[in-house]
């Protein structure tokens, strides 16, 4: 589970990825959730954005000065065509050091590909990335432990990880940020969305 690894699969799906999720609902009203939540529109951030920039429009319409990362070489060149006034990165997220504070972080079905002993410090590192007030959404695997797996995905082989709900909340916890939603939003898949915010 390798995050170039990871790239590499992704930048063989990148021009599929954009024309189906440039105008895709899904995950949509996820993030219009978070957004209620944020006490401020300052600086705002998409984990794994992808090619199609569809979180960092919404985003952008809500007042924010949104950004976004990705590790694929192929989905950052292609969201910088439909997005060239956008500030894009092509980092690991891993090794990713933030520059600023950010009112809002969103990582929707990207953190979940990160090796199971990089999840605690990602999302560490994200929680430490808010503002006093800022917002993080993220997905993960819905199970009670840690547990790594492997899907296939538009004839790519994918792996997955995840500590398990109740390591994460922990983690939130000890950062200063406190869930504000948690749902099984395809259940009975064990997909979850969480929504944090930074309480100091």
């Amino acid at each position: 589970m390798e995050p170039y690894n990871t790239a590499a699969l992704y930048d063989r799906i990148a021009q599929w990825w954009q024309i189906q999720h440039q105008d895709s609902l899904y995950g949509i009203a996820q993030l219009e959730r978070a957004i209620e939540f944020t006490a401020k529109r300052n600086a705002a951030i998409d984990i794994g954005c992808g090619s199609s920039g569809r979180f960092i429009k919404i985003l952008s319409q809500h007042g924010f000065l949104a950004e976004g990362l990705d590790i694929s070489r192929e989905m950052i060149d292609l969201a910088k065509q439909l997005h060239p006034e956008i500030t894009f990165y092509r980092e690991d997220i891993c090794c990713w050091l933030p520059e600023k504070l950010y009112s809002l972080i969103s990582a929707w079905d990207s953190t979940f590909h990160l090796p199971l002993n990089m999840q605690e410090p990602v999302i560490k590192k994200l929680c430490d990335a808010l503002e006093a007030g800022g917002v993080v959404l993220f997905t993960c695997g819905g199970g009670h432990t840690s547990a790594e797996i492997s899907g296939s995905f538009q004839g790519q082989d994918f792996e997955y990880s995840t500590l398990g709900v109740d390591a994460f909340l922990r983690i939130l916890s000890e950062h200063q940020c406190t869930c504000r939603h948690l749902e099984y939003d395809q259940f009975p898949e064990n997909h979850v969305y969480i929504i944090a915010q930074k309480t100091s």
